[in-house]
């Protein structure tokens, strides 16, 4: 074990962020720690690293280990070039080169036991030199910045020119090189590109320290982790293997909590119905059982309802005509800044219901091309056409259709001013926004939320051709499992831009790449991508016509099986029923007869006469020890 978080606790007055939190990471493990947007996953990590205080619990790491932290925004401004900020993750590399160039220039002069001191002393650092890969640091560095999407042109930059995104990817080359015990990232991808990623998946599935991931980006993860980590509720739970098992687990979980919760309601339900007809008989056994049956029924430990899950909420994305099967064509489209080209006499088409996406390196022209078609930018040369009908639904990076004086819920309702109120909050509560958080200034929201925000407007826009620019960047995972769902049941078109490969594969019906200025088409999602990219061609083995019949003999066996269980199941709940039934007027039969003894037993003629006396008496007694056995016998059959 190389950090362990034990009981940890952490409020910000009466919000709980975290409480009674535990966990712990194995050397070379590599973890990812998930949850909701604001459930308090980069807190944890600050916790970790000692930027935020513990109110209470611990924080342990192993004797002698150290801790690398990449936060999600990096703030540096000391002149450095792109360059020297990332060779100063060698500083100590460098201090033990300059040593030995010193050390071999003092060797000229030594002789004796001087001369062999200092060799002593120059063999150890120069063992030490090679043993930390001195010889080649500086090409680390040009692999690091190079697979970080950096080119060589843009070493010489200056850090302080740089964008958010930019210097967070500097940020994350430097703390590479350190190479300390435990990584710490926050969102590490958000920012780089396809090749970017599958370069840094790489990078830490061989990386020889141990890794605790905060991401959204589930491909990723998928690839990397092999242990999650989830916060919920202000509770940590450990599942062991990567996304894909954890959110198996959870569901399954989750699943056998709410039938836990959904048995025992119907149990109280039942005791509660049994409890009244066994008082309704209003005899003193009767009523002594229906007691007896209550305070059972206090005793029982109340099940905790699993809390409602947002990727249950389901949204309809509708266009609101349908348009023209031709939606849209692109001719000899070209597009430059400068001298930088982006792309060149591009030609494609794309037809009603198509699911398009972009993908490509930063910095080739993905954006770019959408401003263009949404006539934000002009082409340099070339043309588009859209086709008959359509109607053209933007999301753009930068949020520009959103009004910075409105709030949440007036964005949306001066917008679609025929909704209804309770339609804007469920729009909203799917992209996270309930209570009071609709009501919530567009200029007071971050980047993420304003995201969430112009994707709500989005959905209800009824547009028949959505043309979206990253639109899961900042989105946590269930906000982006409503969106693949809302998506994947629009019959409109769709074109997008998109770094979320996990995205891209459940939304996509085709693929075009942006390389080399020109774009290269694939038919499919993009796991067919990579293997189209990677292969060029696939051999695809039919399912034996063996294997197949026996599957189906299997299957019709199974389904025979189940429905003779189903036929002798609803069998015996019939008979149930009915001896139910049957006791119950049973019952009530008895009880009309001992109520009417009881009647006889107050009249002259009854009660002076000792014999019709003896036997009416000896008739109620044997009417209490049937009904005694009448009542055992339905509550069984009431179970």
């Amino acid at each position: 074990m190389i950090l362990a978080c034990h009981d940890i606790k952490k409020a910000f007055g009466e919000e709980v962020i975290v409480e009674h939190g535990s966990f712990h990471i194995e050397e070379h493990e590599k973890a990812a720690l998930v949850g909701l947007n604001g459930a308090g996953k980069s807190t944890i990590l600050k916790m970790i690293v000692g930027e935020l205080s513990l109110d209470a619990g611990t924080v342990t790491l192993a004797k002698g280990k150290t801790l690398g932290y990449l936060s999600q925004h990096q703030e540096v401004t000391n002149g450095h070039t792109i360059y020297e900020e990332v060779k100063t993750a060698k500083a100590n590399i460098i201090k033990m080169e300059k040593q030995i160039r010193s050390i071999e220039l003092e060797l000229k002069t030594l002789a004796g036991q001087e001369l062999e001191n200092r060799l002593a002393a120059y063999h150890r650092l120069t063992d030490r030199f090679e043993r930390e890969n001195g010889y080649a640091y500086e090409s680390e560095i040009t692999g690091v910045l190079k697979g970080l999407g950096f080119h060589e042109s843009e070493f010489n930059k200056s850090v302080d020119t740089l964008s958010g995104g930019q210097k967070t990817r500097v940020a994350l080359g430097k703390l590479l090189l350190t190479k300390p015990d435990v990584l710490l990232l926050d969102e590490p991808t958000n920012h780089l590109d396809l090749n970017s990623i599958a370069w840094l998946e790489n990078y830490l599935l061989n990386y020889p320290g141990a890794v605790l991931i905060v991401s959204h980006d589930r491909y990723f993860l998928n690839r990397v982790v092999t242990k999650v980590i989830e916060i919920e509720s202000g509770r940590l739970m450990t599942f062991l293997g990567n996304y894909t098992a954890y959110a198996e687990k959870k569901e399954q979980i989750r699943n056998a909590k709410l039938k836990e919760y959904l048995n025992q309601q119907q149990e109280i339900k039942h005791q509660e119905a049994v409890i009244e007809k066994l008082r309704s008989f209003n005899r003193e056994k009767s009523i002594k059982r229906a007691e007896s049956r209550e305070k059972m029924l206090n005793k029982i430990t109340p099940v905790e309802k699993p809390a409602e899950i947002h990727s249950e909420i389901h949204l309809t994305l509708e266009p609101s005509c349908t348009s023209g099967n031709d939606v849209l064509t692109v001719e000899h489209l070209s597009k430059a800044f400068s001298s930088q080209t982006l792309f060149s006499d591009i030609n494609f088409d794309i037809k009603r219901g198509e699911h398009v996406a972009i993908i490509g390196d930063n910095g080739t022209g993905k954006t770019t091309l959408l401003k263009i078609l949404n006539e934000v930018l002009p082409a340099d040369t070339g043309t588009f056409t859209l086709g008959t009908n359509v109607k053209i639904g933007y999301y753009d990076q930068e949020h520009h259709v959103l009004h910075m004086e409105k709030t949440i819920f007036e964005e949306i309702s001066d917008a679609y001013p025929t909704l209804t109120n309770t339609r804007i909050r469920n729009i909203l509560a799917a992209f996270l926004f309930t209570g009071d958080d609709v009501f919530k200034q567009i200029s007071d929201l971050s980047g993420g939320e304003r995201g969430r925000v112009s994707l709500a407007k989005l959905m209800l826009s009824e547009a028949n051709f959505l043309i979206l620019d990253e639109p899961t960047n900042h989105l946590d995972i269930t906000s982006k499992e409503i969106l693949e769902k809302a998506l994947n049941n629009y019959t409109g078109t769709v074109l997008f831009v998109s770094h979320d490969r996990y995205f891209i594969n459940q939304t996509a019906t085709r693929i075009l790449e942006l390389i080399n200025h020109k774009f290269v088409n694939y038919i499919g999602n993009y796991d067919y991508y990579l293997e189209k990219k990677e292969t060029l061609t696939a051999a695809y083995a039919g399912v034996p016509n063996a294997e197949i019949s026996i599957s189906a003999k299997e299957t019709v066996s199974d389904s025979k099986l189940s429905w003779q269980e189903q036929k002798e199941a609803q069998a015996k709940e019939r008979k149930r029923l009915n001896d139910l039934k049957k006791t119950e007027n049973h019952i009530s039969e008895l009880e009309e007869r001992d109520a009417e003894i009881d009647e006889l037993m107050t009249r002259e003629e009854i009660y002076t006469n000792s014999v019709k006396c003896q036997e009416l008496s000896k008739e109620k007694s044997q009417i209490a020890l049937e009904l005694e056995t009448l009542y055992e016998r339905w509550e069984s059959l009431a179970e």
